[in-house]
């Protein structure tokens, strides 16, 4: 049972301490809309969106309302389209009409983004990948709230190189066509390192084809929760800031899992996973930086960063896999710097660069995240920064990514706003010396030692 405690602390988590369930998403499989004929696959993607989703907002605010808990964003992610256009897409232009049909759907359903317009190359390319991933730039400058990712490496595979440059041209191409709107096209763009079936997350979220055929998958938050809770143990010793930061994640989670089951449960769609990740928003308190820095850094980025932010991802996840029934996605920290206001302090004041925050993403959620950077750099640095990040992930058998915006016709020191939970960022400098002969060999980079498990 629930008593007045639990209700009166919940209604303070809300209220003071920015609590809230980022996202409901949720997956929709293409896979029976794929054929030949363009048109009829189109007709048949607008056809099952709008018929799965047709409820999924109104019901997300009815169940915010009725328990009091903000549901910021309603999302859908889709099967990757490389493989649902693989059959009737000859031209790049034929995947950008998907493209536009996705954003058509996602309008009429009222959903904030939806994501999928995706390709896995992980170890090599289909002529049909490789004609979605070139499509990508034109996709994201002609729909609004379309979402791209591409996987380019897992620890089963190793590291497509040949992926991995091609995705350098592709962000500087992205940032062009966007560039009347600060690039903006490249913050809907993720490349990742092993990633995952089930995230509900923006930009990285995607339909796996392991995935029933429509389910629901809830992403919360709370970094301001958590920042609270750990003002009260300050000087205490590392057990009970442990102790701390699980028992206020089990909180957290017990939340989102009361909103995935009644989702569920209104929606008559399966319950797919918790991602029980911190995900930061601009708001002030809302901050994975400013968990760090409770925990007892000067400023994000000061030695002890790394350490502190395992800790903070371990006990997040130890907290929170107890109180929901199936946790998945990323799950820990995320680590954007335009959506988090306190990382954007600790760039303005120096403490925090590109490569500490490469140390970081060792032990976070995701990786490098929203990041902007000078428009003028090269796509071979970019490819470079993709690889070094692939190789954090499929070392250390985890998910990492990049999103980095290169802001055409601005340079270090500027800023650049993107708006709502995009936030505003400083442009960062990039360490431009040349990775161009190792960025430019082919082929792929070997599975580690450590990948043979069978």
């Amino acid at each position: 049972m629930i008593n007045i405690f639990e209700v009166n602390e919940t209604n303070q988590m809300v209220e003071q301490e920015n609590l809230d369930v980022r996202t409901i998403t949720m997956g929709i499989s293409l896979l029976d809309c794929m054929g030949t004929d363009l048109n009829e696959v189109c007709e048949k993607i607008y056809n099952k969106i709008i018929t799965k989703a047709e409820k999924l907002v109104e019901t997300g605010e009815e169940i915010s309302h009725e328990i009091g808990v903000p549901i910021v964003n309603k999302r859908i992610s889709v099967t990757p389209i490389g493989l649902v256009g693989s059959a009737c897409c000859k031209t790049t232009d034929d995947y950008v009409m998907i493209a536009k049909t996705l954003d058509k759907a996602a309008k009429k359903v009222g959903v904030n983004f939806l994501g999928g317009y995706s390709a896995l190359v992980s170890k090599g390319m289909t002529p049909s990948e490789e004609l979605l991933i070139r499509s990508i730039p034109k996709a994201l400058a002609e729909t609004d709230i379309v979402c791209s990712s591409v996987n380019v490496g897992s620890t089963k595979t190793g590291i497509n190189m040949d992926a991995v440059r091609l995705m350098g041209e592709i962000v500087k191409e992205t940032a062009e066509l966007t560039k009347e709107n600060d690039s903006i096209g490249c913050a809907k763009l993720v490349i990742f390192c092993n990633s995952v079936d089930d995230n509900p997350f923006m930009a990285g979220a995607y339909h796996g084809v392991t995935e029933a055929d429509c389910i629901i998958n809830v992403g919360v938050s709370g970094p301001g929760v958590v920042r609270h809770a750990l003002t009260k143990v300050r000087g205490e010793s590392f057990e009970v800031l442990c102790e701390t930061i699980k028992k206020t994640a089990f909180k957290i989670t017990r939340a989102g899992q009361y909103v995935a089951q009644e989702a569920s449960k209104r929606l008559n769609v399966p319950f797919g996973i918790i991602d029980l990740s911190l995900a930061p928003t601009p708001a002030i308190g809302d901050s994975v930086s400013d968990i760090l820095e409770e925990i007892g850094l000067e400023s994000t980025g000061a030695p002890g960063t790394t350490a502190a932010l395992a800790l903070l991802n371990d006990q997040v996840k130890k907290g929170g896999v107890m109180a929901g029934s199936y946790i998945g996605g990323l799950s820990g920290a995320f680590i954007p710097v335009s959506e988090d206001q306190g990382m954007i302090n600790a760039v303005e004041r120096g403490s925090l660069t590109i490569e500490k925050l490469e140390a970081m993403t060792c032990v976070c959620s995701v990786g490098l995240d929203m990041i902007a950077i000078p428009g003028d750099v090269k796509a071979t640095t970019i490819s470079g920064i993709i690889a070094d990040e692939a190789a954090i992930g499929m070392i250390n058998q985890k998910t990492t990514a990049v999103r980095v915006i290169p802001v055409i016709g601005k340079g270090v020191g500027e800023k650049v706003e993107f708006g709502g939970l995009l936030g505003y960022a400083p442009i960062m400098p990039v360490n431009n010396y040349s990775c161009d002969a190792f960025v430019n060999r082919t082929g792929r980079i070997p599975a580690p030692i450590h990948s043979f498990k069978n």
